[in-house]
């Protein structure tokens, strides 16, 4: 099975402008972030609750703890939320009726409380990346990019081990996409 694509930052986007004319735009842009911009998986986005992303003051934390069971290796791990990041949430957090603390922080229409599983979110994300006629985009391919963009930056494997939640080094080097851009500069420190 191909590895989910690797976005440009144009594609980003094109999503993000996509998704700016539906019917929950600010849910939906906040998903897309959490995957392109912090790293996570799909399952774990469904997962959150809003006490893990919201203080007393329904203030959008600087760190998500995600729990063990919330992770795909069942390791709870820190998700580090850089401040444009923050931004985007506290715009949707702002935008919710209810924000009963242990709730979901995605509710779906049909289930609020509990919110998107991580199938009906992955179905959500694929559709909308499909509308986009974004050829080879998957619910992995913020996850992926994050993790390319980190190391295109000079970021080192093992932070980039980290903050994915990798329990192998060489499980992270599979993410990372090598470009030409990457290339041209490195021949560059020359």
């Amino acid at each position: 099975m191909p590895q989910a694509k690797t976005f440009k930052s144009e594609e980003l986007e094109l999503v993000l402008n996509f998704v700016k004319g539906s019917k929950h735009a600010l849910r939906n842009r906040a998903i897309f972030l959490l995957t392109h911009w912090a790293g996570l998986r799909v399952g774990e986005v469904a997962a959150l609750r809003m006490c893990d992303v919201l203080d007393a003051n329904n203030d959008v934390k600087s760190e998500i703890r995600l729990r063990a069971e919330q992770t795909k290796g069942a390791v709870a791990r820190a998700v580090f939320v850089s401040e444009k990041l923050k931004g985007e949430l506290q715009s949707y957090a702002d935008s919710l009726k209810v924000r009963d603390s242990l709730w979901a922080f995605f509710p779906t229409q049909k289930f609020p409380r509990r919110g998107f599983t991580a199938n009906t979110l992955t179905q959500h994300m694929n559709a909308i990346y499909r509308q986009c006629q974004i050829e080879g985009a998957t619910s992995h391919s913020g996850r992926r990019s994050f993790i390319t963009n980190l190391a295109s930056k000079g970021i080192g494997v093992r932070v980039l081990m980290s903050l994915a939640g990798h329990k192998n080094i060489s499980t992270t080097q599979a993410y990372i996409d090598v470009n030409d851009d990457m290339k041209r500069r490195a021949v560059e420190l020359i």
